[in-house]
């Protein structure tokens, strides 16, 4: 009788060791942490859409879905920069694990209400020289993000305008005034335009319709014969508007981001934002895995786009020559 109770002991061991194996440990069990973005955008729901859907799919192919274990706060201070203080005080009260912010201002405006609160900006022009981080390779502090290189292609956008029209001799600047990252535009095309033997005006804007009427028609009087725009999260939210009164008043432009070529717009040169946006999904997946962000080096933008529209050269009577056409990654008949 021994030897059978030992062996029906054995055959429970091993058994119940069996069903333990088959149950998943008790932390999985537990539900999964969500943890909570802030999103400060200082455009438009409907003038980021583009970018941000960029930055979600990307989380969502990281594993990050909203809902499940992640949730997001948006803020959009729909292009009034004086409402960001607000909208981002209102994210640092809601005590969220890491906020996500676009442009010069917002970026500023964030790391000044935070010093805890980890911090990724998914587009600025020189982070080192807006005092954003203390270098690239090592940003220190509680924030990071990604760089796009705007000042340095202002001098490329001026110097495709000339090449597109030969006779060019005064090119009109879009841009809203108050931003620092703008100061550092204006100093950069300043120069580009002394050394091209150009006359740069300068056409201080408002990001909403009456404003930029206003601006285009400060243009025509400046006899502008072409018109460029200034890097900005707030005029890009106006791109569809911006296209349509360029059309109205004939004028060539060159712009910053392809998206305003989607519009119908004429050319453009600069880094691919959408690839921006998607790369700072990668910055917050790594932080909210456990990496500090003052660790992980600013990454530089690498895909640049030149990208030229027939169809809206020839709305306004334009011939580009030839060699401009062949430097363009893409042509639209």
């Amino acid at each position: 009788m021994k030897v059978v109770r030992r062996h029906w002991s054995i055959a429970s061991l091993t058994l119940c060791a069996m069903l333990f194996a088959l149950c998943p440990p008790a932390h999985a069990q537990q539900t999964e942490k969500i943890f909570r973005i802030g999103f400060l955008y200082p455009s438009t729901p409907s003038g980021s859409a583009v970018l941000v859907d960029a930055f979600r799919q990307e989380m969502s192919k990281l594993g990050w879905i909203e809902g499940k274990n992640i949730s997001v706060d948006y803020r959009f201070a729909d292009g009034k920069r004086e409402r960001l203080p607000e909208l981002t005080a209102d994210l640092v009260r809601l005590k969220v694990d890491l906020i996500v912010v676009t442009g010069v201002q917002p970026a500023l405006v964030a790391k000044k209400a935070t010093t805890t609160i980890p911090i990724v900006f998914t587009s600025a022009p020189d982070p080192v020289g807006l005092s954003l981080v203390a270098s690239l390779a090592r940003p220190g502090g509680n924030i990071t993000g990604l760089s796009s290189l705007n000042p340095e292609l202002n001098t490329k956008r001026l110097e495709i305008l000339k090449d597109a029209i030969p006779k060019l001799a005064r090119v009109g600047l879009l841009w809203t005034a108050g931003g620092r990252g703008g100061d550092i535009q204006l100093k950069e095309l300043r120069l580009a335009a002394q050394a091209l033997k150009l006359k740069l005006e300068e056409i201080t804007t408002q990001p909403d319709p009456k404003g930029l009427e206003s601006a285009f028609q400060a243009a025509k009087q400046k006899q502008v014969s072409a018109i460029m725009t200034s890097a900005g999260r707030r005029l890009f939210g106006e791109r569809k508007r911006i296209v349509e009164l360029t059309g109205k008043y004939r004028f060539p432009a060159i712009y910053i981001q392809k998206e305003f070529v989607d519009e119908g717009g004429l050319m453009s040169y600069g880094a691919d934002y959408v690839d921006l946006f998607r790369s700072s999904a990668h910055y917050v997946d790594k932080i909210l895995k456990g990496s500090k962000p003052g660790d992980l080096p600013v990454q530089q933008a690498t895909k640049f786009e030149f990208i030229i529209n027939l169809k809206a050269a020839k709305q306004i009577g334009l011939t580009i020559p030839i060699n401009v056409l062949e430097r363009a990654n893409k042509v639209i008949r």
